[in-house]
């Protein structure tokens, strides 16, 4: 898929939506003479953001994105527009016409026919947004976000669609966008609810889950690939087994999710997020507990947070993909910092006399008793 923009001398900057500052040179644009060119692979759409559209019916596949371009609007203002581009291919399933049943005997049909009504309507190839939220403001790839952060995901159809159509996740995946990959939704159900939760709605066209911030060791971004069902009307809820209906369950021994009459197109979409420590101190931190023995690692520790996935969740080494940190690391940290700066920080032969001392006394006085 080749994207065209003639290239102009107020143009500051282009770029994919979400994609400004991501590294993937495939993903970024070539600039001709006159030309502002992008060449996106429509074998892996995942890759530079792509969705892409499956009309269950027709086979007729649809891929589109979103090109963001920045022009100087002049007196120190940017001015910020978004390009639609779209493409597709028509299937190429057979259709079978089949022969109507013989009419009864005797039967008779009016020689006219009054035709007082003929409407004919098309609905809309369905448009899906998907985006992460720290708090009212929506995370891209532009941002960062610190690990342990509550997001909430959110999927959601275009408002000429959400009145036909109803949403449901029946896969999602979850990737440093190098190699290392984690499943999170399956057969629409969510493997660890501890890591991320189910996905709910209201009304059947806006799904919501909820998670928190997590980073994998080699990468600053996190990749969500997913697929949705889109379904006239509303999607079949499946029953969770808290006893709710959801859209995103939790596992059960099934073998697929039970086919939706209602359903009518598949779409293969995906979001970024970057995900880093907003110190060194807060790096090195986690890297002193990672490096903890066994049996440290078991106990209880007030100022970290681990999520392990079940299941397939851990490197060939043994190691876990994917780390939690909540954010009493960094408060304790700067509260350390503050006592530096006072003045007041013990050194650490210091708070071991003071031990010594006390279980000297203990001692003693328990002789005494």
């Amino acid at each position: 898929m080749t994207v065209d923009v003639k290239k102009t001398d107020d143009i500051k900057s282009i770029y994919l939506n979400q994609m400004k500052f991501y590294p993937e040179l495939a993903c970024q644009p070539v600039f001709e003479k006159n030309l502002i060119q992008f060449k996106l692979s429509l074998r892996d759409v995942f890759k530079c953001g792509l969705t892409k559209v499956t009309n269950q019916g027709t086979g007729t596949v649809t891929y589109y994105h979103q090109i963001v371009i920045e022009k100087d609007g002049g007196n120190n203002y940017e001015h910020k527009s978004f390009v639609n581009v779209k493409c597709w291919f028509s299937g190429n399933k057979n259709h079978t016409v089949a022969k109507r049943n013989v009419l009864p005997a005797g039967f008779q049909e009016p020689e006219d026919l009054e035709i007082t009504t003929s409407l004919t309507e098309n609905a809309p190839v369905p448009m899906l947004k998907v985006g992460v939220r720290q708090g009212g403001s929506i995370v891209n790839g532009e941002l960062n976000v610190n690990p342990g952060t509550p997001l909430q995901m959110e999927i959601y159809l275009d408002k000429e669609s959400a009145p036909i159509y109803g949403l449901l996740v029946s896969y999602m995946q979850v990737t440093d966008t190098k190699a290392q990959e984690e499943t999170i939704i399956f057969n629409g159900c969510s493997v660890d609810p501890y890591l991320f939760e189910n996905f709910n709605t209201v009304d059947g066209d806006f799904l919501t889950a909820k998670f928190r911030a997590f980073k994998f060791p080699e990468s600053t971004y996190v990749q969500f690939k997913g697929t949705v069902n889109v379904c006239l009307d509303k999607c079949r809820g499946v029953d969770c087994s808290n006893g709710k209906v959801g859209f995103g369950r939790k596992k059960r021994e099934i073998s697929g999710i039970p086919p939706d009459p209602n359903k009518v197109f598949e779409v293969s979409m995906t979001t970024f997020i970057k995900v880093d420590y907003k110190s060194e101190m807060a790096r090195e931190k986690v890297k002193l507990e990672i490096d903890t023995t066994a049996d440290e690692r078991n106990q209880t520790n007030s100022n970290s947070l681990d999520v392990r996935p079940k299941g397939g969740a851990r490197n060939a080494d043994g190691t876990d993909h994917m780390r939690v940190d909540t954010e009493e690391i960094r408060e304790e940290l700067k509260y350390t910092l503050l006592e530096t700066n006072a003045g007041h920080t013990v050194g650490p032969h210091t708070v071991a006399a003071a031990v010594l001392l006390l279980v000297a006394v203990a001692r003693g006085a328990m002789m005494d008793v």
